[in-house]
């Protein structure tokens, strides 16, 4: 449903202050509207290029209504917002993106059985509790347990074996249910980032292809070399999520793709993905800015892909390292968030590269063991 624009100068809040945060901000900034962070961190990097921060805890219902108060619409950078909290500003503030699609996103297990009821494609999967019969799940091993909440980057997940591995593990499902996902043979990740506008067209950024280093992005390449089978499949994937969800904001889609050229979706993220960093240079509307004309009911233009891009992401020390290369490298797009702390596989910054040229002088560089 076509809702009136939300035009600058008015005021964006935005819980969470990463690196997300900060280009969304930048992205607001440039449009022209001010924004306001909530994080707890002071100076986080978000609050660095914003017009002002209040620094309390994303739960803190007080910080809330005063950041809703000084604001047109909210917004945040990740998906472990307090739905409670929320709930208490929804007669306050706008938040274009509502809480149902948190409420799907923040639980896996949630999130896993509303793709099965609208016939998208996962994994198999079950859910994992302590008063469980494991003898039940052997159709699911070797598989992935996972936390069904507050996962990330690889924190509340462990490769199983067998079920006494599971038993092992039981810190993962004692408090509250997981979820055994069945580890299954793929040729490829990828991921695309989708939207809705303010005219309600869904719009999807190319399929880039992903490469990990310990369940940590480390590059994406875009576009994704894939079959016009497997296109039309994320194509069709992206579109009926957009529209089952009624999207607002960007929302990130992780999947495999099967040996067969069959797409299985593996995780949402209802916010800006890091697999689309390279939109910023790459394309002639990013994700950034999308999300940010999505929230704020404004038209986006077809996308289009200027040319080929290669994403890195600096991990702890690897941002020193290519601090001490920039001056050799002006085919660099370099991001550095302003993270106070340098930890290891922790996401301090990217680089991006566009054109084939480019991006073949950096293969060696942009190893994962770089």
């Amino acid at each position: 449903m076509n809702k009136a624009p939300i035009l600058p100068p008015a005021t964006i809040g935005i819980i969470g202050g990463g690196q997300l945060g900060q280009m969304l901000a930048q992205s607001a900034k440039t449009m022209g509207y001010h924004v306001g962070i909530l994080d707890p961190i002071p100076d986080c990097p978000a609050a660095q290029v914003s017009d002002f921060q209040i620094i309390a805890a994303y739960d803190d219902q007080v910080a809330l209504k005063k950041l809703a108060n000084k604001c047109a619409l909210l917004t945040y950078e990740f998906e472990n917002v307090s739905l409670i909290a929320l709930e208490t500003l929804k007669n306050d503030v706008s938040l274009p993106q509502g809480l149902r699609l948190l409420a799907i996103t923040q639980n896996r297990l949630v999130e896993k059985n509303f793709l099965r009821a609208n016939d998208i494609p996962t994994v198999p999967f079950t859910e994992i509790q302590a008063t469980t019969d494991l003898t039940t799940v052997g159709a699911y091993l070797p598989g992935i347990l996972k936390t069904t909440v507050g996962g990330y980057d690889g924190h509340g997940q462990v490769d199983i074996a067998n079920t006494t591995m599971i038993t092992a593990h039981a810190q993962l499902y004692q408090q509250a249910p997981a979820i055994l996902e069945k580890r299954l043979a793929f040729v490829q990740e990828i991921s695309v980032m989708v939207t809705q506008d303010g005219l309600d067209q869904v719009h999807i950024w190319p399929i880039a292809e992903n490469k990990h280093e310990q369940h940590v992005l480390k590059t994406s390449l875009i576009p994704a070399q894939v079959s016009p089978k497997v296109a039309l499949q994320v194509t069709q994937i992206a579109t009926k999520l957009a529209k089952k969800l009624d999207l607002r904001g960007v929302l990130g889609v992780e999947m495999f793709v099967t040996a067969d050229e069959q797409v299985l979706v593996n995780e949402l993220a209802p916010r800006p993905h890091n697999s689309g960093h390279y939109s910023i240079e790459a394309m002639n509307v990013s994700q950034f800015e999308g999300h940010i004309r999505s929230i704020t009911n404004l038209p986006i233009a077809p996308l289009k892909l200027y040319q080929p891009a290669l994403m890195v992401n600096l991990l702890g020390e690897q941002l020193t390292h290519a601090r001490n290369e920039l001056s050799h490298h002006p085919e660099w797009h370099f991001h550095d968030y302003g993270k106070a702390q340098i930890r290891p596989l922790r996401k301090l910054g990217h680089i991006t590269v566009i054109g084939t040229n480019a991006i073949n002088h950096n293969k060696n560089w942009l190893k994962t063991d770089k």
